[in-house]
Order: C-alpha cells, then sequence, then structure tokens
C-alpha cells in the first residue's frame, strides 16, 4: 500500500502508540467533506487555482469512496485538541492531490488543504456533522420502537395484572397500561432529540484558531458554508459568536446528557421486563422474554433477558462516556476547548451503540414478548392490591386490619370481604 500520510503523522504515531482503537470513520470522513468545501470556497476568492482546486477535490472525493482507508491510522486518544487527526487528514489530501497532478505542482498540507482554516474550527465542526447523522439514525430506531410498543399495548390491553410500588404490591393495572407508560416516556425523548439536532446544526467553521476569524475571508466563509451544505444535504449554520463555540464544548456535553437521558428510561424499561419474567415459576412469570439462546452452559433449559441486560450495560457505558465528556468539557481554557478528541471519540461511540442497541432491543425482544395472562391474574388475585379501593368505602383504618388478616391466614382480600359481610351494609 502507497503511504500518503506525511511527517507530522508520523510524529503523531510515535507520540501516540496506543493500543486504542483507531480514530472513528464517521469523524474523519466529516473532516474530508469540510476539506472539500474548503477548497471550493478558497478557489471562490482566489486563495486556490483551478489546477490544485480540482487536484483537492478529487483527492477528498477518493477518501470519501473509501479508496485510502489505509491511510488513518492514528489513536482516538491522543492530545493536542486532534491536530494530529486533522493533518493526518491534510496530508493525504495532499499528496494524493500532488500525485493526481503527476507533482507537476507540490500541493501543501498547510498552506492549500489547510488554507482558511484551523483544528479548532474543523475538528468540532466535523463532529457535529457526523452527530447530526446519527442523531437522524437514532430517531428512525426510537420510532421504531414506539409503534412496536403500541401494537404491545393493544395487544396486552385487557391483560389485568398487579400494580407495584417500592417492589411491593399496590394497586390493580394492566400490561397495556404499563406499555403505555413507556411509549410516552421514549415519545418525550423523540420531542427532546429535534432539539438536540438543532444544537447540531450549528458550527463554528470559519472562526480558525481562537474565533475570530484570522486568515480566513468573508466571502470564504459564506461560502464554505453553502458548500458544505451541498455536499452534506444538510443546512448547517454558523454559530453567531465563533469564539464562544470554539472555546466552549457544552454543546457536546448536551448532547451526551440526552443520551444518558434516554438509556436511563430504556434502562429501567429493560430492568422492568427482567423482573416481570424472572422466573419463569419460581418468581414472577408474568411476561416471557423470547429465547434468543441457550441461558446457561449447564442448566438445561434456562432463558435469560440478554437483552434486556445489554440495554442495561448500555446505560452503564453512556453514563460512564458522558462523564469523561463533562470532565473533558469543564477543562476547556481561555480560547478553545483543548480536550477535544476524547470528547468526540466517547460521544460517538454512546450515540452510535445507542442506536445499534435499541434497534436490537426493538427486534429481538419487545416485539416477542407474550403475556403469561394466568400468572398476571393469579399474583393480582393474592395481592393486596384491591385494599386501595375499598379505602374510600370502608375507611383506611378498617382496610388496614383486613390486610392485615389477609397477610396472617393467607386468605384474599376477597374472600374475607364476602366471608366477614364487611360490605353487607354499605
Amino acid at each position: 500500500m502507497k503511504i500518503y500520510y506525511g511527517n507530522e503523522t508520523k510524529k503523531a504515531l510515535k507520540n501516540f502508540p496506543f493500543s486504542t482503537h483507531p480514530v472513528k470513520e464517521e469523524f474523519l470522513l466529516s473532516i474530508v467533506k469540510i476539506k472539500k468545501a474548503a477548497a471550493i470556497s478558497n478557489f471562490q476568492v482566489g486563495n486556490l487555482n483551478l489546477k490544485v482546486k480540482d487536484a483537492i477535490v478529487k483527492s477528498c472525493d477518493e477518501i470519501l469512496d473509501r479508496k485510502h482507508n489505509g491511510q488513518f491510522i492514528l489513536s482516538s486518544f491522543q492530545g493536542g485538541a486532534g491536530t494530529a487527526i486533522n493533518m493526518n487528514i491534510n496530508e493525504v489530501i495532499a499528496n494524493r492531490a500532488s500525485e493526481i497532478l503527476k507533482n507537476k505542482i507540490i500541493i501543501h498540507a498547510n498552506d492549500e488543504v489547510n488554507c482558511s482554516q484551523s483544528t479548532n474550527d474543523v475538528n468540532p465542526s466535523a463532529l457535529k456533522i457526523s452527530i447530526y447523522s446519527l442523531l437522524k439514525d437514532l430517531k428512525l430506531v426510537l420510532v421504531s420502537v414506539v409503534k412496536t410498543l403500541e401494537k404491545k399495548s393493544v395487544e396486552f390491553k385487557d391483560v389485568r395484572k398487579l400494580g407495584r410500588t417500592h417492589m411491593q404490591d399496590a394497586i390493580p393495572t394492566t400490561l397495556g397500561a404499563e406499555f403505555n407508560s413507556y411509549i410516552s416516556n421514549l415519545e418525550k425523548h423523540i420531542r427532546q432529540l429535534d432539539r438536540i439536532l438543532e444544537i447540531s446544526l450549528i458550527l463554528n467553521l470559519g472562526g480558525t484558531a481562537i474565533g475570530d476569524s484570522i486568515n480566513a475571508n468573508p466571502k470564504y466563509i459564506k461560502n464554505v458554508y453553502v458548500e458544505l451544505n451541498k455536499i452534506t444535504g444538510v443546512n448547517f449554520k454558523k454559530a453567531e459568536n465563533l469564539m464562544a463555540k470554539t472555546s466552549s464544548h457544552t454543546d457536546f456535553l448536551m448532547i451526551s446528557q440526552y443520551i444518558v437521558s434516554l438509556c436511563v428510561d430504556l434502562s429501567k424499561i429493560a430492568n422492568d421486563f427482567r423482573f416481570m419474567s424472572s422466573g419463569p415459576n419460581g418468581a414472577i412469570g408474568e411476561i416471557i422474554l423470547p429465547e434468543l439462546q441457550k441461558g446457561s452452559s449447564i442448566m438445561p433449559g434456562k432463558i435469560n433477558p440478554i437483552i434486556p441486560e445489554t440495554v442495561n450495560q448500555l446505560y452503564y457505558l453512556v453514563s460512564g462516556n458522558n462523564l469523561m465528556i463533562e470532565k473533558a468539557s469543564e477543562a476547556a481554557q481561555m480560547e478553545l476547548g483543548v480536550m477535544f478528541p476524547i470528547i468526540a471519540d466517547k460521544l460517538l461511540e454512546s450515540i452510535k451503540l445507542t442506536t445499534e442497541i435499541i434497534y436490537q432491543f426493538d427486534k429481538l425482544c419487545i416485539s416477542g414478548i407474550k403475556a403469561n395472562t394466568e400468572k398476571c391474574l393469579l399474583h393480582l388475585e393474592n395481592s393486596t392490591a384491591y385494599a386501595t379501593l375499598l379505602v374510600p368505602r370502608l375507611g383506611y383504618d378498617v382496610v388496614s386490619s383486613i390486610v392485615e388478616k389477609s397477610l396472617k391466614t393467607k386468605k384474599t382480600l376477597r374472600n374475607i370481604v364476602v366471608d366477614d359481610n364487611y360490605l353487607s351494609d354499605k
């Protein structure tokens, strides 16, 4: 394989020889889209001649077609606010563009490919471009899982069961009502996602080093958004205060916190499924989860809630990632958020993994849940759930004594009320 990266990339390989995974492809390709838009815009304002512009654009298109994937080998864990990532791409584009011109014109990684740009406006903008696309995918799977829950809520609307608080008997409800509560909570997150998408559209591209647009022609800044939007098909917008977006990364923290909030509700649903499917004979057993694989290498016939457990672990992961993103955002100093690489890596991981696991939760778990109607009714009838319904007629203290008698005698509330004629004169 021919090597197109140059000395700055080689230095970074020595400085960051870590066993972590490489920089994520979505982020790299978003940077390349910016480079392509920048080349066209720099040509339009006279910073590049036609041949250089065309060679850079062709080089970018080849990368976007994934013809040079082996050139981007830097660790995702690095210092320098991601300068090495930007330079890796600058060098590959420059050297391949020079080759396209048969080396009759040598294109410089900084002077031409990075013209009118800085790592400090390119990288955060590229991350938002990546995030916007991934959040659109997330919205699709969220809408899908809500539709699946809606079908189940209708299917289970007449399945009477015991409602519980503090893991104790509470009052009667239906399985359909419980599934309706899941729907409402996830619909809330879909509405919030639309607001998060708006945050992802606001870029600091054109701010260059610290947000004051040094070395960037105002016409270039206007044009680069026009060209970027043509390339991406998305209406990205310039921030009102470029310095603010360059010096602070709390936009990314807000997006991360949204993912955590979503995963909290997803994990709660997963916990409910684990609880209701427990047993099935030695515990609750009110729902039956699909059998996806053997639950044990030693205990025959065991079915484990593997997908709900995966959802639980997703929450642990995104919560940990969010803490890193929070710390890295707080560590911004003066005019730059310098801890950018870990923010980019962990935020992309959180969004991608959330989307993938929701898809599995929907297709492999929720869609195949069955109600154990008999078990639901058995728990309800043997519980103290009906006690609350008697309070308006008999009073709290009388009903408390009935509950106490039920627990001592193991008789149901219904039998005690009937046998002792509590409602005879009511």
